[in-house]
């Protein structure tokens, strides 16, 4: 079984709000997930972010492959601020 971290995008029309989940490759973006890592707001202008980035860690040891966004999100929660 494949498996990425990937953003899954909730919130209503032109207002979304992702969720950072970690997927089968093969499940649909609104499908079923196996665990919820974090948020991600984009409207939000401070503190659009919400990540356990030790639970993403423990994924990635395991094989998880994040996506693009997912990636750039992590960095991010990674560096000192």
């Amino acid at each position: 079984m494949s498996v990425k971290i990937r953003l899954r995008r909730m919130g209503a029309n032109k207002k979304p709000f992702f969720r950072i989940v970690v997927a089968d490759v093969r499940s649909a973006n609104a499908g079923s997930f196996l665990e919820e890592l974090g948020w991600y707001d984009p409207g939000k202008k401070t503190d659009n972010c919400k990540l356990d980035v030790d639970r993403a860690d423990a994924w990635i040891a395991k094989g998880a492959q994040p996506s693009a966004t997912v990636a750039t999100l992590l960095k991010k929660s990674r560096s000192p601020q």
